[in-house]
């Protein structure tokens, strides 16, 4: 029981109490407060571009994300994303936020491991002068490496499987 207090110490993530339980009274648990982050974290740049984290994702699949952007003055209301297509990012919708801002939905496959950063480009249809940069960060994990849990605003819309011969049914002729 001490090596668990130990690792779980050293992770930051888990802090067990260091009483022991007196009858009749459970153990608590306490959590970080960093480990309810549970949502898609959209943050502005110094240069007033935007960084969108979307959390671990898995590799050959494909996902919707959807996120809020704060209002941005001079972008309006009317914006859409730039005619410069990304292999890998596609935004699918965009519109006004409820509470202010731009609600932002688009498509995004995950093809390979790593820390992966895609780019779009959104411009205002009222003024040609003003566009902004969003970045979208993923961590993609290989995908014989187990299910990531999604953050919300992430979710999995489909899977791009590769062709694998060890698993055709095809058996050929003798």
């Amino acid at each position: 029981m001490a090596t668990a207090k130990k690792m779980c110490s050293k992770a930051g993530g888990v802090h067990f109490s260091e009483e022991p339980p007196s009858t009749g009274v459970p153990s608590h648990v306490h959590f970080d407060e960093k480990l309810h982050d549970s949502v898609v974290m959209v943050t502005q740049e110094d240069d007033g571009n935007f960084m969108v984290k979307v959390g671990f994702l898995k590799t050959q699949h494909r996902y919707e994300i959807v996120f809020t952007l704060p209002e941005v003055p001079g972008l309006g209301k009317n914006v859409c994303p730039a005619p410069v297509p990304s292999p890998h990012l596609r935004i699918t919708n965009i519109l006004p936020a409820p509470e202010g801002g731009l609600k932002v939905a688009c498509e995004y496959m995950a093809l390979q491991e790593g820390v992966l950063c895609e780019e779009v480009l959104l411009l205002s249809e009222t003024n040609d002068d003003v566009c902004v940069r969003v970045k979208v960060h993923a961590r993609v994990m290989d995908r014989h490496h187990g299910t990531p849990m999604l953050l919300e605003g992430v979710r999995c819309i489909g899977v791009e499987l590769e062709y694998d011969s060890e698993h055709s049914d095809w058996q050929g002729f003798d």
